[in-house]
């Protein structure tokens, strides 16, 4: 599928889905590329700059990982610059790009070294001042996850990065429910578009809901940008997996959004080609009821509509009301002024 010519960006979220392998995470590269997705993004942190030595586990990940602690957990599933590296130079080779989250200063620098001109910001992040300063400070795009977040926070969140040095403009919002999966109950799509019209900012839409039903509808409100976490296996052992797509999923999601995108249009109301043919046939004309003879006067009792529609247009019946026939119209001939 061709990519860069939508409106909708598709970010098909690798994550941490590899497991810490590098040969499945560029086996993720060749599903995201060939389901389509503009971008696979996949996540840089270090975990000693992550989580402190206690930190717990959130409720999903203690369900569907061992009994490993956070620091493990998060350990066992740390990408190196060698894997960065090959990642990059696969997604080259798939037509793709590379996009990773960094959670610590360390990784931002070195996404910044990778040539990195995209900066996501995940919905844990979004009160992280310090960090919300440093991506900002860089001037360059910026997409921000806004899970958990009040609307008083995602104004002070886009301050920051605002006032460090990015524009506004350069900021896409992403609307979040950040559960794993997400119920549709607490998806709250319309928030999305209360966040657009606040702000002055393009907004999008980061899914975990089972399914591609809601982030196709995010894209008929308004989403310039869609994240959605897919795995190889929902079966393999590790945190995401379960509330992520398969690859036939992931192409399923990326074919109906594009088609939702197509089917859009330019909001511009106007005859389309494809039924002008059909116009004729469905519309009607006048007609003469009756036999109607030479200089016979035009009235309801004489005149009715019927298809098709090539003759004298009912939008014209007052004009013709009251006027003599100007020759003799058998039934159910069209009618002329």
């Amino acid at each position: 599928m061709e990519r860069g010519t939508h409106t909708v960006r598709i970010i098909a979220e690798a994550g941490v889905n590899h497991n810490g392998s590098v040969e499945r995470a560029l086996e993720m590269v060749d599903a995201a590329a060939a389901a389509g997705a503009d971008i696979v993004k996949f996540q840089t942190f270090r975990t000693g700059a992550l989580v402190s030595a206690d930190a717990p586990k959130a409720t999903y990940q203690t369900e569907n990982t061992d009994e490993s602690s956070a620091v493990q957990m998060l350990a066992a599933l740390e990408l190196s610059e060698a894997a960065h590296e090959a990642i990059i130079e696969r997604c080259r080779e798939r037509g793709i790009e590379f996009l990773s989250t960094a959670f610590d200063f360390g990784s931002i620098d070195y996404l910044v070294r990778l040539g990195i001109t995209t900066f996501k910001i995940p919905s844990g992040e979004i009160t992280d001042l310090p960090y919300l300063r440093r991506i900002g400070a860089l001037g360059l795009h910026v997409i921000l996850s806004t899970g958990m977040a009040t609307m008083t926070e995602i104004g002070e969140a886009l301050d920051a990065i605002e006032a460090a040095g990015t524009a506004r403009a350069d900021i896409v919002v992403l609307h979040c429910t950040t559960e794993y999966p997400a119920p549709l109950e607490d998806v709250n799509l319309r928030a999305m578009c209360t966040i657009g019209s606040t702000f002055g900012v393009a907004v999008g839409y980061s899914d975990h809901t089972s399914g591609i039903e809601v982030p196709v509808a995010a894209v008929a409100l308004g989403a310039t940008i869609i994240e959605k976490h897919f795995t190889l296996d929902r079966r393999l052992p590790g945190p995401d997996h379960k509330a992520s797509l398969e690859p036939d999923e992931l192409g399923a999601m990326v074919r109906a959004i594009r088609n939702t995108e197509a089917a859009l249009g330019d909001g511009v109301k106007r005859p389309m080609p494809s039924e002008l043919g059909n116009a004729a046939v469905v519309r009607k004309s006048i007609v003469a009821s009756r036999p109607i003879a030479q200089g016979e006067t035009f009235s309801e009792d004489n005149l009715t509509v019927k298809r098709p529609g090539t003759g004298v247009s009912p939008m014209r019946w007052d004009e013709l009301i009251g006027r003599p026939a100007r020759r003799a119209f058998a039934e159910d001939e069209q009618v002329e002024p």
